[in-house]
C-alpha cells in the first residue's frame, strides 16, 4: 500500500512538476492557440480547442496579475519589461473573429494572428500524417478576408506568416518551400497591406534549412511549437506556452509559470 501511494505521488509530481521553480517575470511568454471552441462530440478532446469560458478566465487572469499584453512585432521593444505575454493563434479559424477578438478587446489584450493563405477546405494534418483524414480539419469553418481585415482595423490582432498551403516542410522540396515561406510574407502583406514580421513553423517542424529561408525571407522572428520561456537570443527558433484544451485552469497557470506542465 505505501509503495503504492509513493507511486502515485511520484506520478502526479511528474506529470504537474509542482517542485519545479517558476520561471523569472523578466522572460516573455509566448502563448500558442488555435482554436476558441468546445469540443466536438466524437468523446475524445483534443488541445487545439480551447473553450470560450475558459480562454476568457485565462485573459481575465493575465489582466488582473498585471501582465502586459504585446504582439510579436514588439518583442525587442519590451524585452526589458517583466510579466509581458505574446497571445498568438495558428492557422485562421473563424472563432478567431466571432470568440477571441471581443474577449481580447474587452481586457485589453491584442494578439498575432499566424494565418495560412489556402486555408479553406485544406486538410493539411494528412500531409503529416496521412492517417489524420476525417476532415474535420477542412470543414471547420475559416476566416475571411473581410473578418480578417476588421480584426486588423481593430489594432487587437496583427498578422504573422504561416505558409501559403500549410505544408509538411520535411517532405518539401527546396523551391516549393522557398515559395511557401517566403511567398506568404509577401501575399499578406499585398492582400491586407500590412507588415508581416513574423513566422510559424507549420506543425512547428523545421530544419536549418528552414529556419535559414526564413531569415532570407526578412522576418524578423519565428516560433516553434517546442514548450518554455522566450529566449531572445534564439530568435528564429522561438519557444511557446502550449494552451491546451486538455487542461484545467490550474494547468494552464503551471504552464505560465514554470514554462511547461511537468514530464508525462
Amino acid at each position: 500500500m505505501l509503495i503504492l501511494l509513493i507511486l502515485i505521488i511520484l506520478l502526479i509530481s511528474l506529470k504537474y512538476a509542482w517542485w519545479a521553480p517558476t520561471k523569472s517575470f523578466k522572460y516573455t511568454r509566448i502563448m500558442m492557440y488555435h482554436m476558441i471552441s468546445d469540443q466536438l462530440d466524437t468523446g475524445k478532446k483534443t488541445g487545439l480547442r480551447v473553450s470560450e469560458s475558459m480562454f476568457e478566465k485565462q485573459i481575465k487572469w493575465f489582466k488582473d496579475n498585471n501582465w502586459i499584453f504585446i504582439k510579436m512585432s514588439q518583442l525587442k521593444e519590451f524585452e526589458d519589461h517583466e510579466k509581458v505575454v505574446a497571445i498568438t493563434f495558428d492557422d485562421g479559424y473563424e472563432d478567431n473573429y466571432l470568440k477571441a477578438l471581443p474577449i481580447l478587446k474587452k481586457y485589453e489584450a491584442c494578439a498575432t494572428l499566424y494565418l495560412v493563405i489556402k486555408r479553406h477546405d485544406n486538410d493539411w494534418s494528412v500531409k503529416k500524417n496521412p492517417k489524420h483524414n476525417t476532415g474535420v480539419l477542412s470543414k471547420e469553418n475559416k476566416l475571411s478576408d473581410s473578418q480578417i481585415s476588421e480584426m486588423l482595423d481593430s489594432e487587437i490582432f496583427e498578422l504573422g506568416g504561416h505558409t501559403i498551403t500549410h505544408p509538411y516542410l520535411l517532405n518539401t522540396p527546396h523551391d516549393e518551400k522557398v515559395k511557401e515561406i517566403h511567398g506568404c510574407k509577401s501575399k499578406l502583406e499585398i492582400k491586407f497591406n500590412t507588415k508581416i514580421s513574423s513566422f510559424a513553423y507549420p506543425f512547428g517542424i523545421y530544419t536549418k534549412e528552414d529556419k535559414n529561408i526564413v531569415k532570407e525571407s526578412d522576418f524578423d522572428s519565428a516560433v516553434t511549437t517546442n514548450e518554455g520561456i522566450v529566449n531572445l537570443n534564439q530568435i528564429y527558433e522561438l519557444k511557446r506556452i502550449k494552451a491546451s484544451g486538455k487542461d484545467s485552469f490550474l494547468e494552464f497557470k503551471l504552464r505560465v509559470l514554470k514554462g511547461f506542465k511537468g514530464f508525462i
